[in-house]
């Protein structure tokens, strides 16, 4: 049996260097990875470790100018962790949904 793909929105191979960061309590994490697929409801990513299902995360990219058509554009996602496949030791792949953005100007920093 063909197992179902439950993903409303058509997803994209495309590998962009961001940053991904997260707040567990008092606990502030922040990785430099890259993207394996991106929607425009989610991305896909590796991560070094698990991180807790459900947790907030803020996704930094810059989209290059051939996906925007007019330059590269500075973004800031909210998203949250919606599920992990446990690739191996050291790689995670997690599936965030975004559930806001924000573009950045020129003078914005991404950090």
């Amino acid at each position: 049996m063909k197992e179902l793909d439950c993903r409303a929105a058509r997803r994209f191979p495309i590998r962009l260097p961001m940053t991904v960061r997260w707040t567990i309590g008092e606990a502030v994490g922040e990785i430099p990875t890259e993207s394996e697929n991106i929607s425009s409801r989610g991305v896909y990513f590796f991560l070094p470790k698990q991180i807790k299902d459900g947790s907030a995360l803020e996704i930094l990219m810059t989209l290059p100018h051939e996906l925007t058509l007019a330059g590269p554009l500075r973004v800031r996602c909210q998203g949250r962790v919606r599920r992990m496949k446990i690739e191996r030791i050291n790689r995670v792949g997690v599936a965030a949904e975004i559930e806001g953005y924000a573009f950045l100007r020129g003078g914005e920093d991404l950090a």
